[in-house]
Formats: C-alpha cells, sequence, structure tokens
C-alpha cells in the first residue's frame, strides 16, 4: 500500500460508499461503543487484499486496531477468520462494506489464479494476467494474481510494446511475411523495452522470429500449432499461449512447452468469494 495510486483508490472508494456520513451508525450507534469484529470465509479461498482491507479500515478511524490472522497469499478455510479489528464499533460499520469489496474481489482473483497454476504446476508454465482488468483497479487485481502464484504481464502500454493484428494492420500494410520489420520498427522506437509480437500461425511465427523479439505470443493455435513454433522460438524467443484458454485445457497447453500462458479470465471472470464481518465482542 506504498503506492499512491493504491491509497487514492481505496480514498475514493469510501468517498463513494460514505458520502456525507454513514447516516444508519450516526442514528443509532452509540459513539462510545467499542467492539472485535473478524472478517470471516465462508469457503475456501487464496487470501488477497488484506493489506488493503487494513488500509481501508486506517482510513476511516487510525485508532482501529487490525490483526492479520491469515496473510496474503495463504489460503484459508471455510468459517476461517482471515483479520479481526477492534476499536469503536461505529468505525468498524463504516468502513465494513469497502473493506470486504476490495477483499472479496481480490480473494476471488488470486483463487481462481491459483487453480491455473496447480493445473500447469508440472509443466513450470508461468500464468500470466492481462490488461482486461477493472478501470482504476489494476494495481489490486495485479496484486491480487500475484497472491495466487501468477505473474503480473505488463502493467500497461507503456512498460511493454506489444505488436497486436490491429497494430499489424496499420503498419505498412500489415505483410505477415515481413514481421521482423516490425519487430525492429518497435525496439527502434523504445530500445529499453521488451517487444511482444502476435502471431497466428506457424509461417508468421518464422517471419517474426527473424526480428528476434523477445516474446512471441501464439494466439489461438491448436496445441499442434503450438509445439511446431515452440520448437521454432527455442532459444530465440519466449512463447506465450492465448486465446481463450480454459481452466479445463490449461495442462494439455502447458503440455506443448509454452514459456507462459496468458488469461484474461483472471481479472475479468472471477467471481468474488463469500466473505462476512462478524461481531466476536460488543461492549
Amino acid at each position: 500500500m506504498d503506492d499512491p495510486r493504491a491509497m487514492a483508490a481505496v480514498k475514493a472508494a469510501l468517498t463513494e460508499d460514505v458520502g456525507e456520513g454513514d447516516a444508519t451508525t450516526l442514528a443509532l450507534v452509540d459513539p462510545a461503543a467499542r467492539a472485535t469484529g473478524e472478517i470471516l470465509a465462508r469457503e475456501a479461498c487464496r487470501v488477497a487484499g488484506g493489506t488493503v482491507a487494513r488500509a481501508v479500515l486506517a482510513c476511516v478511524d487510525p485508532a482501529l486496531r487490525v490483526a492479520v490472522v491469515v496473510p496474503d497469499g495463504e489460503t484459508v478455510e471455510p468459517g476461517g477468520t482471515i483479520l479481526t479489528i477492534e476499536g469503536k464499533a461505529a468505525s468498524i460499520l463504516t468502513a465494513e462494506r469497502t473493506a470486504l469489496n476490495f477483499m472479496q474481489r481480490m480473494c476471488g482473483i488470486a483463487t481462481l489464479t491459483a487453480r491455473f497454476v496447480e493445473a500447469v504446476q508440472a509443466h513450470g508454465t508461468m500464468i500470466l494476467d492481462t490488461r482486461k482488468t477493472t478501470p482504476n483497479l489494476r494495481l489490486f487485481e495485479k496484486y491480487a494474481v500475484t497472491c495466487g502464484g501468477g505473474t503480473n504481464h505488463r502493467f500497461g502500454l507503456y512498460d511493454r510494446v506489444l505488436v497486436k493484428d490491429n497494430h499489424r494492420r496499420l503498419w505498412q500494410g500489415g505483410d505477415p511475411d515481413r514481421l521482423d520489420l516490425a519487430v525492429a520498427a518497435a525496439r527502434e522506437a523504445f530500445p529499453l523495452l521488451e517487444v511482444e509480437i502476435e502471431v497466428e500461425s506457424v509461417a508468421e511465427c518464422q517471419s517474426a522470429l527473424r526480428g528476434r523479439p523477445e516474446w512471441i505470443m501464439l494466439d489461438n493455435m491448436s496445441c499442434e500449432m503450438m509445439r511446431a513454433c515452440v520448437a521454432l522460438c527455442r532459444g530465440v524467443s519466449k512463447t506465450e499461449a492465448s486465446g481463450g484458454i480454459t481452466l479445463a485445457r490449461a495442462s494439455e497447453v502447458a503440455a506443448t512447452g509454452v514459456d507462459a500462458i496468458s488469461l484474461g479470465c483472471l481479472t475479468h471472470s472471477a467471481p468474488s468469494v463469500d466473505l462476512s464481518l462478524e461481531w466476536r465482542a460488543v461492549s
């Protein structure tokens, strides 16, 4: 939570939810009342977002005492306590929903990522995320991927060149036989960045390889085509499989020898995990 973008997002989320004040709590809860609460998992999951929940609670009331029981990246069983909170009951109630919203979303991403990581573990294949994230929540969602054992792909448009089909169509007519020239042009413009290029056939892979990009993305290929491309790329470029790869197919794709599998579903389709805040003691 040292990144100023993270704190800005936390404050924006609280402003969205609390607005001019927590009307129900202000109306009914004694300001002097104190309580101890705990965030519980109602289903097994990989934990992510405990640090974010702590930041939410601290923004509402710096005097709240938060103890992390299960840290980010660890697994919790149904009914398990992830963290405890002690302090003014009104402050806990005001922060509750925002803290849970972050955690439920992030635990869901981490849990789905962990399932893919487990599926390809025997092959040593990296599981990568994508830029298919919720606007303004990318920092949290990509962190959640790492909690599930995944690896972050580029964070944005600025930290890697990735030549996809729409770029190719606008570059010198998109000649599939001269993809090496697209790689060279990208490297000349941004010599400090890794260059990756998307290909859709073995012939395109051969064309791109002449430019020696750091990565070649094998998009929507059969496993047979991927194996052929992996053999061509060995020792020259790393390979990334992409395009609608499901959990059921992950092991089969990893067995082709690709270095990585990128998955938009990790962040755009992961179901939220069921968490709740319950009182342990009230005084």
